[in-house]
C-alpha cells in the first residue's frame, strides 16, 4: 500500500445506554473529548468519543428503534477498528484499485471534530470490519 495509514485511530463500540457508558469510561480515566449526532435509517443516533491519551472508544447509540439487536448480543460490542489516515481519497482510491471490499461507494463526511471526517470501511475476511478515517 503506498498511502499512508498512521496508527489505530479508535474502537467503535455500540452501545443501549450512551451515558451510562460514559460514566464507565470516565471512571476508567477517559475524558469525552467529542459529542454528537448522527443519521441513521431516518433518525437520530448519538456518539461519544472518549478520550485517555493516545486511545479512543467511539461509544455510539443508535435510535432507541434499532437498540434490540445490540442489548440481544452475547458475545460483546466492538463493532469496528479505525485506523487514522493522511489522505482518505488516496486510500478509497487505492483500496478500491486492489479490490478489496469497500462498503460505501465513496468517503462518507461526518461533522464530528472541529472540521468534520471522512471515513469508509473494508470488509476482512471474516467479516469484521476495518475502517479508514481521517480527521479534516
Amino acid at each position: 500500500m503506498e498511502f499512508s495509514f498512521n496508527k489505530i485511530q479508535h474502537v467503535g463500540i455500540p452501545v443501549t445506554d450512551l451515558k451510562r457508558s460514559e460514566i464507565f469510561y470516565q471512571k476508567l480515566g477517559f475524558e469525552n473529548v467529542m459529542a454528537s449526532s448522527f443519521d441513521y435509517e431516518g433518525e437520530k443516533g448519538r456518539v461519544a468519543m472518549m478520550q485517555k491519551g493516545e486511545m479512543v472508544m467511539e461509544l455510539y447509540q443508535f435510535p432507541e428503534k434499532d437498540l434490540r439487536e445490540i442489548r440481544e448480543r452475547k458475545n460483546g460490542h466492538v463493532d469496528h477498528i479505525a485506523f487514522d489516515v493522511s489522505d482518505i481519497d488516496q486510500a478509497f482510491a487505492e483500496l478500491k484499485r486492489e479490490a478489496f471490499q469497500v462498503l460505501e461507494p465513496a468517503p462518507v463526511f461526518l461533522p464530528f471534530w472541529d472540521r468534520g471526517c471522512k471515513y469508509f470501511n473494508i470488509v476482512g475476511p471474516d467479516g469484521e470490519r476495518l475502517e479508514f478515517n481521517q480527521i479534516l
